[in-house]
């Protein structure tokens, strides 16, 4: 058992190997044989240690809704983020089936829920607050992160920004897909690239985008602090998550 243990995790090694290679230079054909060959491996190296049968096939997906695809974006992120942000990560990363539309509404149902049964669902997904406290358009967040997290200062969209490409570095994506979403957010960070045609190297991307977080971490916490006390003291729970209602909306909802 033990020499097959070992020849399998050589074999998952030179998989994982190779399929990084052929994401490297763009081979979308020969990483896919290659992922579905070290999945096998996978299976069959699960299925010696547990003593059972390997699998001739992968079993069926769970269902997700989009509530919860978008849930799953947001906590990799790690940050307030745009709906075309959240459905390329959800695509990249878990195999979403989401796509922008469907969003455009989630953020008024998740507040419509909120105000029937206050807190009756373990998270909600919530809308970021501006320097008014109103809601940030089409940025989304979590309602179980802290409020300094959910507020925008002026250096907040850069900041979230940098922040979101960190935790996609840091994923170490080995996927076409997430590749792409990388050479896009790397485009944007100056250093992150050493001017190769080919994608970027993750951790460099994650070291150039710390090194100008660093740059204003300090002035946008400040801002945040300031804009989630002002929130504390001046809104109720569901303008907390929701945002305030603006001069424009009221005049709106008195038209009605």
């Amino acid at each position: 058992m033990s020499d097959r243990l070992d020849d399998l995790e050589r074999r998952i090694d030179e998989l994982r190997a190779g399929v990084r290679k052929a994401m490297r230079v763009r081979d979308g054909a020969t990483a896919r044989v290659l992922r579905a060959e070290l999945r096998s491996a996978e299976r069959a190296w699960d299925a010696l240690v547990s003593g059972r049968p390997p699998q001739a096939k992968e079993e069926p997906p769970k269902l997700v809704t989009v509530r919860e695809q978008v849930h799953q974006g947001l906590r990799l992120l790690g940050a307030a983020a745009q709906p075309r942000l959240i459905v390329a990560v959800s695509d990249a990363f878990f195999g979403g089936t989401i796509r922008s539309s469907q969003l455009t509404s989630l953020r008024r149902d998740e507040e419509r829920s909120f105000r029937s049964s206050p807190f009756g669902r373990p998270y909600y997904l919530s809308a970021a607050l501006t320097d008014r406290l109103s809601p940030a358009r089409g940025l989304l967040t979590l309602s179980t992160w802290p409020l300094e997290r959910r507020v925008v200062g002026p250096l907040s969209p850069r900041v979230d920004f940098l922040t979101c490409a960190i935790a996609i570095a840091e994923r170490d994506p080995d996927d076409e897909r997430a590749l792409r979403l990388l050479v896009r957010m790397a485009r944007n960070i100056p250093g992150a690239t050493d001017g190769t045609l080919g994608p970027p190297d993750p951790a460099r991307v994650a070291a150039a985008a710390r090194a100008e977080l660093r740059v204003h971490a300090d002035r946008d916490t400040r801002d945040r602090a300031e804009l989630a006390e002002r929130a504390t003291a001046q809104l109720g729970d569901a303008a907390r998550l929701f945002g305030a209602a603006t001069l424009s909306t009221i005049k709106k909802e008195k038209a009605k």
